[in-house]
C-alpha cells in the first residue's frame, strides 16, 4: 500500500469555495467565507503565489502579508496545476466533476495526451471538455455582470472559453494595466464581480527559480499595485487576493529520469501530468497481472520520495473529489506524486524544453497545496 496520502478534508476551507462566497456577498446573503455584504467585488487570483512564498518573503510583500493570518490560508486542488485550480476556481466543483484533472491528460477518444491550458483544437471543444457551468454564469442568471481581466494573448483562448464563460473579457497588458482597468469596470457598473488574473509571478518562477531577484521584483511591484488599488477602489468594494497553487525550486541535479529504468516504462503507453505529479497510462493490453508487477516496481524504486498510487487509489483517497465517468480515463492509471524536492522527466519526450523550469508545482506538499484567502477593502477582518 501506498504511503498514507495528505488529502485536506472534505469541509476544509477550498479555493472551489471563493467566487460563490463573492457573488453572494453582491447580494448581502450569508456565504461560506462569512464575507459581508459589498457593492463591488474584486477577486485576484496571483498564479503561482502559495501562503509559505508570502511567508517567506513578507518584507518585500508588506500589503499581502500584513493582511494574512493563519485563518486566511486556504486549500487548492490536486494536482495543484493551473488548469485544474483555476477550473475548480471558477466553477465551484471539483476536479473529477468539471474535468480538467491536470495539465497533460488523455484524450481516450483520439488516443493522445492534451495540454489543457494550450493544447485545445477541434477535437476537445472547450465548451464540452470542461463539463460544469462556472459561477460568473451563476452571478448573470442573478443579474449580477460579471469581467474577466487579463493579458491580451487568452482573450479568446480554448481556455478561457472552457473556465471563464459568462463573464465579459477585458484585456490590458500589464498588471498596472489590469488594475485601472479593474478599477473603471467597478466605477462604471456597481454591483460587478471582477475576476484578475496575474501570470507574471508564476512565469518568473519557472523561468527563474521563485528565490530569484527577478520574481523577487514582480512580487514587490504587485504588492505595490494593490496597496494602491485598495485605497482607491470605490468605497463598498470587497477584495479578496488568493491564488491556484504554490510553488518551490527544484534545481537540475534534483531532476530524476524515469526512462533511465526501462522496467518504470515498460508498459507505459503515455506519459502525461506533469514533473511533481507524474500520471501513466498504461498500455489497453496490459493485462491485471503485468499491471499489478509495474505498479511494485515503481514503489520499489520509487516510494521512498514519492506517492505511488492507482487511479482506484486515489479515487477511493477523494483527491479529485467526485469523479464522473466520463472523466476517469483522464486520470493516470497510474500517479507518481513527488513528496522530496524532485521533479520527474522522460528524456525520450521530443520537447525537452520543460527541463529548463526552475519553480515547480503540482504535488501535494504543503508549499504547492497551500494558497491565500487575504480580505481586503469591504472584506476586510473586523478583528
Amino acid at each position: 500500500m501506498p504511503a498514507m496520502l495528505p488529502v485536506p478534508a472534505v469541509t476544509a476551507p477550498r479555493l472551489a469555495g471563493v467566487l460563490a462566497s463573492s457573488i453572494a456577498s453582491l447580494a448581502g446573503e450569508a456565504n461560506e467565507f462569512a464575507l459581508p455584504a459589498a457593492s463591488g467585488a474584486v477577486v485576484v487570483l496571483i498564479d503561482g503565489l502559495g501562503a509559505a512564498n508570502i511567508q517567506a518573503r513578507a518584507g518585500h510583500a508588506r500589503f499581502l502579508a500584513g493582511r494574512m493570518s493563519r485563518r486566511d490560508v486556504i486549500r487548492t486542488v490536486v494536482p495543484s496545476t493551473t488548469a485544474a485550480a483555476i477550473a475548480s476556481f471558477t466553477t465551484g466543483r471539483m476536479p473529477g466533476e468539471h474535468g480538467l484533472v491536470g495539465y497533460r491528460v488523455l484524450d481516450a477518444a483520439h488516443d493522445r495526451l492534451v495540454n489543457q491550458l494550450s493544447g485545445w483544437d477541434a477535437g476537445m471543444v472547450p465548451e464540452t471538455w470542461q463539463r460544469s457551468a462556472t459561477r460568473f454564469e451563476e452571478a448573470a442568471g442573478r443579474g449580477i455582470r460579471s469581467f474577466a481581466v487579463g493579458a491580451a494573448r487568452y482573450a479568446d483562448s480554448g481556455f478561457t472559453r472552457a473556465v471563464l464563460r459568462g463573464a465579459e473579457y477585458r484585456a490590458a497588458a500589464t498588471i498596472a494595466d489590469r488594475f485601472a482597468e479593474a478599477r473603471t469596470l467597478l466605477e462604471g457598473d456597481a454591483g460587478a464581480l471582477v475576476y484578475l488574473y496575474v501570470p507574471e509571478l508564476d512565469q518568473a518562477a519557472h523561468a527563474h527559480g521563485w528565490e530569484s531577484d527577478r520574481w523577487l521584483g514582480i512580487l514587490e511591484q504587485l504588492d505595490a499595485e494593490l496597496s494602491a488599488f485598495e485605497r482607491r477602489m470605490p468605497r463598498g468594494t470587497g477584495l479578496l487576493v488568493t491564488a491556484d497553487h504554490g510553488v518551490i525550486d527544484v534545481p537540475a541535479h534534483r531532476h530524476v529520469f524515469i526512462d533511465a529504468k526501462p522496467g518504470l516504462v515498460d508498459g507505459v503507453r503515455h506519459v502525461g501530468g506533469e514533473p511533481r505529479f507524474l500520471s501513466l497510462y498504461l498500455e489497453p493490453g496490459l493485462d491485471a497481472a503485468a499491471r499489478a508487477e509495474l505498479v511494485d516496481r515503481w514503489r520499489a524504486a520509487e516510494e521512498h520520495r514519492a506517492w505511488v498510487v492507482t487511479r482506484e487509489e486515489a479515487i477511493a483517497a477523494g483527491m479529485y473529489g467526485d469523479v464522473a465517468d466520463e472523466v476517469r480515463p483522464r486520470i493516470g492509471d497510474l500517479l507518481v506524486i513527488a513528496r522530496a524536492g524532485i521533479a520527474y522527466y522522460d528524456r525520450r519526450e521530443s520537447n525537452r524544453q520543460a527541463e529548463s523550469m526552475i519553480g515547480q508545482h503540482g504535488s501535494l506538499s504543503d508549499e504547492e497545496t497551500r494558497v491565500p484567502l487575504i480580505r481586503a477593502g469591504a472584506y476586510a477582518r473586523a478583528d
